[in-house]
């Protein structure tokens, strides 16, 4: 969600916070601002509600030369979009900024009563106990932050200075992540090291419970407990091109256009399509234990979880004496659910710091229960928490709507799927079609999205009216459909649901009218002729009926039909999902929208 950096060196501060903020403007935000000191300590606090380009149009006007300073991007939680509620807030001598929720932040205002709050926020008050224990003189700023984190209930990632010591900053994490770059005589800190990228590849990232004090040259890491803390420096694995455009209109395009390339980085090294094997060194399961497993538990939220539900429907394929359970975390994590002994769950997260996730992730971890991440981000809270793990390796997600994730989480999954099928002895020759269907994905991905890209602009043209939309499938064109409807709704803001083929007559047959247009995903396959069955239903009321299907005898009369053409049989709905990728990212360019940042939505989760 909300976005934070930080900056003490010889550079200008101002610069580094900026382009440090504006690298972080994907996840999501409604106001922004920055705090700069001199050596005197005097500060600079620059404010605005809106975008960062609004930011540094009041920043003309206060240039400093100052060499230390913190900012971030806020998305409204306590209080609405406004300048009063940005930060960093200032309380007495503190000047805080903060990711996250505290939970009880109105029963410790309440004891704040000699303070005078100006704003709606509860990171607001934060500083202000922070700004109380340090105003009893006994306690340096760290020693501060900590007496106050020890109060505060909720999730944090925060940054705190203060103008009495304006050469050191102190961070400290709870559920809400944070890494320190380590450079030349310089320190950067931010919420997501693609803001680091261009000035170090050396990062520390910093855990749960854990409070850092940091200046020019040195990083002392400590425990909530004062516990000493060894740092692990680690290299940064992406690179500044792959946060960049490369010459595409929105980084949303770029991203599923780059689906042939991601993809193949994911299967790099595990599959071996001449022995018919997959091979998967991550989730660092023996033989004995993968035989062992009877019931498969896939956790995640929103693209993830469609991916884990389309997972399943091919795990259950080829492994028929496991149980698939696929369970949105949100609702997960506060169940009363047994997982039996012989389990495994699977942790499906792009960002590695869901917060309903990372929950869930604790909670099954408390059964004895052994978990397996699929995640895209290294070095995430939930890629260090897990037993094992599998990195989706699709490279940076910049745009809110995930895409590229979507695809390679399904395949990572699948492959777990048959690693664990490889164990129990199932036939190779069984699993051969789906290990080479698999290898040959990328480039069946590239024709398609070569192929398409340009007939779906004009196709999106066409429906560029409508608000409301149904998506249709059955089988693993259900999940697809269901995947289909999130992007269209979440970029173009049109009322889009997806539906089952077989429930269409329990209820969402009433809405077929002009106001909706349906998009019905008919994958060749055992239920091609049922589905049509239902396709008929809707034509005799009257659908709009955009129909994209791989059967190469297709004769419906429906309004538009996109007829792929691929070898691929199996994952064929997978390969339907690109149209309608294509077509959500088209309907949000006709309408207008901002495609890469929609309304209301933030790329990382990291609040309930």
């Amino acid at each position: 969600m909300c976005g934070i950096v930080g900056y003490v060196g010889d550079k200008n501060a101002q610069d580094f916070l900026v382009s440090g903020l504006k690298r972080l403007e994907y996840r999501g935000y409604d106001s922004a601002g920055v705090v700069t000191f001199d050596n005197s300590g005097k500060a600079t606090l620059v404010k605005a509600k809106g975008k960062i380009a609004d930011l540094g149009t009041k920043l003309v006007s206060e240039r400093r030369e100052d060499k230390v300073g913190i900012g971030h991007t806020r998305w409204a939680t306590h209080g609405e979009p406004s300048e009063v509620n940005a930060h960093p807030h200032h309380v007495g001598n503190i000047y805080l900024v903060h990711n996250g929720i505290i939970e009880n932040y109105k029963e410790l205002k309440n004891a704040l009563s000699n303070y005078e709050f100006k704003s709606e926020t509860d990171s607001e008050v934060l500083a202000a106990l922070i700004d109380s224990f340090y105003k009893e003189g006994k306690y340096p700023l760290t020693n501060a932050v900590v007496q106050a984190l020890k109060l505060v209930q909720g999730t944090y990632g925060i940054a705190v200075m203060s103008d009495k010591n304006p050469n050191e900053i102190v961070v400290a994490r709870a559920g809400s992540p944070l890494v320190i770059g380590v450079g030349h005589g310089e320190t950067l800190i931010a919420s997501d090291a693609s803001a680091l990228l261009g000035h170090t590849k050396q990062a520390i990232y910093l855990n749960d419970g854990e409070v850092a004090t940091v200046t020019a040259g040195s990083v002392e890491i400590k425990t909530l407990n004062a516990e000493p803390v060894s740092a692990k420096v680690e290299e940064i694995e992406t690179n500044l091109a792959a946060i960049q455009k490369d010459g595409y209109e929105h980084f949303l395009l770029k991203e599923i256009m780059e689906q042939p390339k991601s993809l193949k980085e994911t299967l790099r090294g595990r599959v071996d399509t001449r022995h018919g094997m997959v091979h998967l060194g991550g989730p660092g399961l023996p033989e004995s234990e993968l035989r062992k497993i009877k019931h498969l538990v896939i956790v995640g939220c929103g693209t993830a979880y469609n991916a884990g539900l389309l997972a399943s429907y091919y795990i259950e394929q080829f492994t028929p004496e496991i149980t698939v359970e696929v369970v949105v975390a949100s609702e997960y994590r506060y169940r009363q659910a047994y997982i039996p002994k012989d389990s495994l769950a699977l942790i499906v997260s792009q960002s590695g710091e869901t917060a309903d996730t990372l929950a869930c992730l604790r909670e099954i971890k408390k059964q004895g229960i052994r978990t397996v991440g699929i995640v895209n981000a290294i070095g995430s809270t939930i890629a260090r928490e897990v037993d094992g793990g599998t990195y989706v390796h699709v490279g940076p997600e910049i745009s809110v709507a995930s895409t590229k994730a979507f695809t390679s989480q399904v395949i990572a999954m699948v492959m777990m799927g048959l690693t664990i099928a490889q164990a129990k002895g199932v036939r190779s020759s069984f699993l051969k079609p789906y290990i080479e269907e698999i290898a040959s994905l990328p480039e069946e991905i590239r024709k398609i999205l070569e192929e398409w890209n340009e007939p779906v602009r004009a196709l999106a043209d066409k429906y560029k009216e409508y608000d409301h939309a149904i998506y249709l499938g059955r089988d693993t064109a259900y999940p697809t459909a269901m995947e289909g409807a999130l992007k269209l709704k979440e970029i173009s803001y049109i009322d889009a649901n997806a539906y089952a083929f077989g429930e269409l007559k329990h209820g969402p047959l009433a809405l077929v009218d002009d106001r909706f247009f349906e998009f019905a995903l008919l994958p060749d396959g055992q239920l091609y002729d049922k589905a049509v069955s239902n396709v008929q239903e809707v034509l005799a009321r009257g659908g709009h009926i955009i129909a994209v299907t791989n059967k190469k005898e297709f004769d419906l009369e429906v309004e538009n039909v996109v007829k792929i053409s691929t070898s691929a049989k199996l994952f064929a709905p997978l390969l339907m999902n690109l149209i309608a990728q294509l077509f959500a990212y088209y309907m949000a360019v006709a309408k207008g929208y901002n495609v890469d940042q929609p309304r209301n939505l933030a790329k990382s989760v990291t609040v309930e």
